[in-house]
C-alpha cells in the first residue's frame, strides 16, 4: 500500500502536468487572439480604402474598437 506522502507526492506530479498543458494552452489560445486581431484590424483597413476615387466611410462595427486607417 502506498504511503501517504507517495500519494502526496502523486498528486502533485499530475497537477504540475496539468498546470503545465493548461499554461500551452493559455499560450496557443494567445496567438491564435492576437492573429485575429491583426486579421480584424487588416480587412478594417481594406474595407476604409477608398475604392476608384471614391470617397468611402470607414466601416465602423458597434462595440468594436475603431480601425486607424493609414
Amino acid at each position: 500500500m502506498p504511503s501517504v506522502m507517495g500519494l502526496l507526492e502523486e498528486r502533485e506530479r499530475a497537477a504540475r502536468q496539468r498546470v503545465e498543458a493548461l499554461q500551452a494552452e493559455l499560450r496557443e489560445a494567445g496567438a491564435v487572439s492576437e492573429r485575429f486581431v491583426i486579421a480584424r484590424e487588416t480587412v478594417g483597413e481594406v474595407l476604409a480604402e477608398p475604392r476608384g476615387g471614391e470617397d468611402v466611410a470607414p466601416v465602423v462595427v458597434a462595440g468594436e474598437r475603431p480601425v486607424q486607417v493609414r
